[in-house]
């Protein structure tokens, strides 16, 4: 017991040492500021397409198929055992259902949807307040304002809201509604 107890004096002189050796190193200084002399730093590098790198540990190197036992996947790559799904080409369409009947063709069929429909793009006679004065409402005026999102498509005029001044409609459909409020206020609907 003795013995042990005088070995363990001298570790704690040892550690006192060295917090005495760390209290007497010389501390880092700060910079003070930086020199006004000295020229200004240059801008950052111009961000291209070809400074852009994937992040660390995001790419990962494509997986080996059928590369031996020791890949993990080899013998059958993943595919398990034999049969349609082990060939390659070996899956079904969409739908499909091993032979039974499927389900598109088991409901019944009706109406008609036409493939060719061109929908009207919708604009209420609330929104002609954010036209200019005096300017006629067409597609490309009103598409000019961000009503409509096509110049080209067609473009229907609704009743909603009130009309606060007059405008001349041309090359643009008006719902009844719309067109009793656009003459109420004075304006007029040519073509």
């Amino acid at each position: 017991m003795a013995v042990a107890k005088a070995k363990a004096k001298p570790k704690k002189k040892a550690s006192k040492a060295k917090a005495k050796a760390k209290a007497t190193r010389p501390k880092a200084t700060k910079p003070k500021g930086q020199d006004k002399t000295a020229e200004p730093a240059a801008p950052p590098p111009r961000l291209a397409l070809h400074h852009l790198k994937p992040a660390p540990g995001s790419h990962r190197a494509r997986l080996r198929k059928g590369r031996g036992p020791g890949s993990g996947l080899g013998k059958t790559a993943g595919r398990g055992g034999k049969g349609q799904t082990a060939r390659s080409g070996g899956s079904t369409r969409p739908g499909f259902e091993g032979g039974q009947m499927p389900l598109t063709r088991r409901i019944p069929k009706r109406g008609f949807t036409n493939p060719f429909k061109d929908p009207a793009q919708v604009v209420n006679v609330r929104h002609l307040g954010f036209l200019a004065e005096g300017v006629e409402v067409t597609p490309e005026t009103l598409f000019g304002a961000g009503l409509v999102r096509r110049p080209d498509g067609p473009v229907k005029l609704l009743g909603m809201g009130d009309v606060g001044r007059r405008f001349v409609v041309k090359g643009v459909a008006v719902s009844a509604s719309a067109k009793a409020k656009i003459e109420q206020a004075g304006g007029t609907i040519e073509g």
